[in-house]
């Protein structure tokens, strides 16, 4: 439980930074923002796996593991749907 919070508010600060893109509206052209949404895609990937491996290796409880699995997934359904906006692949 001592690393759970932690753990919580490492992922939300890495969310804010991850979507900070998202949220502004940026002059960026469209391949440019595509890559940068394939990037922070891929990332929020490799979060989720990373939680799971934690799970697996006792460092998270089960409970834990799946608000932050929540959380993670939700992040990344944001970043899809970013992507289908930009007529994504």
């Amino acid at each position: 439980m001592e690393v759970v919070l932690p753990a919580i508010a490492l992922a939300a600060l890495v969310a804010l930074l991850v979507l900070q893109p998202l949220r502004a509206r940026s002059s960026a052209s469209e391949p440019d923002r595509r890559g940068d949404l394939e990037a922070a895609k891929e990332s929020k990937y490799r979060e989720i796996k990373d939680a799971e491996l934690d799970y697996r290796m006792g460092k998270l409880s089960e409970e834990d593991w799946r608000a932050l699995d929540r959380e993670l997934r939700a992040q990344a359904i944001e970043i899809l749907r970013a992507l289908d906006k930009l007529g994504g692949r």
